[in-house]
């Protein structure tokens, strides 16, 4: 397996805390480890793709000092991540709107996208202030313009739309710690076809080995992408 694209919705922050006692910020900033952890396996595990799930659409409706406290643990990554990235080939991309982020925020994205624009080994995706319904409405909005429009023009729209490069690319697997089962408005047009793996783990306690057994999980299922399976 090469080449992936791995999505991941990095839920259970907050419930792991409380469930240790502590406030639910005290989860968020555990949870940065883990962050780390699966970029540095996901080259090694042929991941050429990796999104994560970083701040919702939805997540602006959380207590102001929650939400403050998400910002300051995103600026903080973007500066003190850098060297390690470029290190390690990883470049950058921070996906989503930009217009609701506060300016000393968009120039730590700016910087450091460029910075890390020629990491060649792994493409990280942030996601940030991120909603597919808000991003697919966009970009059909732009699409009305044209005359005619296939799949992959109305995918390089939404690509535009969401701030990334090009066409938003399919994700090969969708993992979802901390329990729950659903895909709360992330990724829906590139998930039309991936596979989904739930995982009662919760987000600061899954490390790189957790990431290399969903891939295990995925790797023996069989993808037919509708068509019927050969015959042995």
């Amino acid at each position: 397996m090469t080449d992936l694209h791995v999505a991941i919705i990095m839920d259970g922050n907050g419930r792991w805390a409380t469930a240790k006692g502590q406030p639910r910020n005290w989860g968020h900033r555990q949870g940065i480890e883990s962050v780390r952890s699966v970029v540095r396996a996901g080259p090694g595990l042929g991941i050429r793709t990796l999104t994560l799930y970083a701040f919702s659409s939805d997540n602006w409706k959380r207590p102001p000092a929650e939400v403050s406290v998400l910002m300051k643990l995103l600026r903080t990554y973007l500066k003190t991540e850098i060297d390690e990235l470029r290190k390690n080939g990883v470049r950058l991309k921070v996906v989503g709107r930009r217009d609701r982020l506060s300016p000393t925020l968009v120039k730590a994205i700016e910087h450091a996208e460029r910075q890390t624009a020629q990491g060649d080994r792994l493409e990280l995706r942030l996601a940030v202030d991120y909603s597919s319904r808000d991003l697919l409405l966009q970009a059909v909005r732009a699409a009305a313009a044209a005359s005619d429009i296939d799949r992959r023009d109305l995918s390089a729209l939404l690509g535009e739309a969401m701030n990334g490069d090009g066409r938003a690319p399919d994700v090969d697997l969708l993992i979802r710690t901390g329990g729950e089962r659903r895909l709360s408005d992330f990724l829906l047009w590139e998930c039309a076809y991936a596979e989904l793996h739930f995982t009662p783990t919760m987000w600061p306690d899954f490390r790189g080995h957790d990431l290399q057994a969903a891939l295990h999980d995925f790797s023996v299922r069989d993808r037919r992408f509708g068509e019927v399976a050969a015959a042995s």
